[in-house]
């Protein structure tokens, strides 16, 4: 059974979120959760759900935690006993495959770096998104924030990890990997772009169409998006922050007219669907890649539902062994570079 560690003091208004969406988890996906916290508050909370005794939940106790105001670097050297540093020593220590977390994100990321290391063949690590397309499957972009200056050689690395994620998640069986840039012409872009060109080009097992533009990542003519964390992480921010307005915007004008009632009560759900398509909760969290065992790296505000699908593509990716692929591929491609 894939044994997955819960960073239960991370998110906004814990323990309550992450203790029942590990519930829900336990009870649906047949994984183990250890969550980490301090024990009397995580214990008290899954009391409240009963026969919690049952299932395969057990607590690790941390009398430390890092709240969203704390400096990464600061919290990271004199918090040794916070929930997330816990739940990372989990899986350096081989008891646990991943961890999930909603807590500070540039915590998470340096905690999870600092503990568990990179995966042989990765400079860094990098953030992935899903943002929802108008065909059926999410485009991936990385990277959305771990890295706000890249090299070439690490937005090929990025690619080749993508590309992975791409398949083994959203089951794309030969996913188009795309570089952003401000035009669908090789020579458009910056110095990054154009010196990342080649190297992308000559990835093996990656299936590369060039450059793509921002438009580009919502109609679904692309699977995976490369990009550095400065850009990414901008791209990322504007669509959250669209897709909030659009929602509102689509619910004042569904109630903006008692006329408008058998309108609203037939778009009732196409709007539902729309809600579903765009919510953060159906993909999880992010996962940052390239590190040496799984973390997924949830929103503050993320809910039970969005902390027990994190859970799941956590079990998914150790069942999947996603980590040791994207070890092999970088291999690959760094033998046929030194030949």
């Amino acid at each position: 059974m894939v044994t997955i560690a819960v960073d239960a003091m991370g998110g906004d208004h814990f323990p309550r979120p992450e203790v029942e969406g590990a519930v829900q988890a336990a009870k649906m996906l047949g994984v183990r959760l250890i969550l980490v916290g301090r024990e009397e508050v995580v214990r008290n909370e899954l009391n409240r759900h009963a026969g919690w005794q049952e299932l395969p939940i057990e607590i690790r106790h941390a009398s430390e935690q890092i709240t969203m105001e704390e400096s990464a670097g600061k919290a990271l050297r004199a918090k040794k006993d916070s929930s997330i540093r816990v739940a990372s020593r989990l899986v350096r220590d081989r008891q646990a495959q991943g961890v999930v977390s909603a807590g500070n994100t540039g915590a998470v990321m340096a905690t999870a770096k600092l503990v568990q290391g990179m995966l042989p063949g990765v400079d860094r690590p990098a953030l992935a998104s899903a943002f929802p397309t108008l065909s059926s499957k999410p485009a991936v972009m990385l990277d959305v924030g771990a890295n706000v200056d890249s090299t070439p050689k690490m937005l090929a690395q990025f690619a080749v990890m993508g590309n992975a994620y791409s398949r083994v998640i959203f089951r794309t069986p030969k996913p188009r990997v795309g570089l952003l840039s401000i035009g669908e012409e090789e020579h458009k872009g910056n110095t990054l772009t154009h010196e990342s060109q080649p190297l992308l080009k000559s990835l093996k097992n990656v299936h590369y169409i060039g450059n793509v533009e921002g438009r580009d990542v919502y109609t679904g003519a692309v699977d995976v998006i490369v990009c550095d964390g400065f850009v990414g992480n901008v791209a990322l921010k504007v669509s959250e922050g669209l897709v909030d307005v659009v929602r509102q915007l689509l619910k004042e004008s569904l109630k903006a007219s008692v006329t408008r009632k058998v309108g609203a009560y037939l778009a009732k759900g196409a709007f539902n669907e729309f809600k579903k398509r765009v919510d953060y909760s159906e993909y999880g969290g992010a996962p940052l890649l390239g590190l040496n065992g799984i973390c997924i790296i949830c929103h503050g505000r993320s809910n039970a539902k969005a902390i027990r699908n994190a859970i799941r593509v956590a079990k998914e990716f150790a069942e999947a062994n996603l980590n040791e692929r994207i070890a092999t591929e970088l291999d690959v491609w760094a033998s046929a570079q030194a030949g």
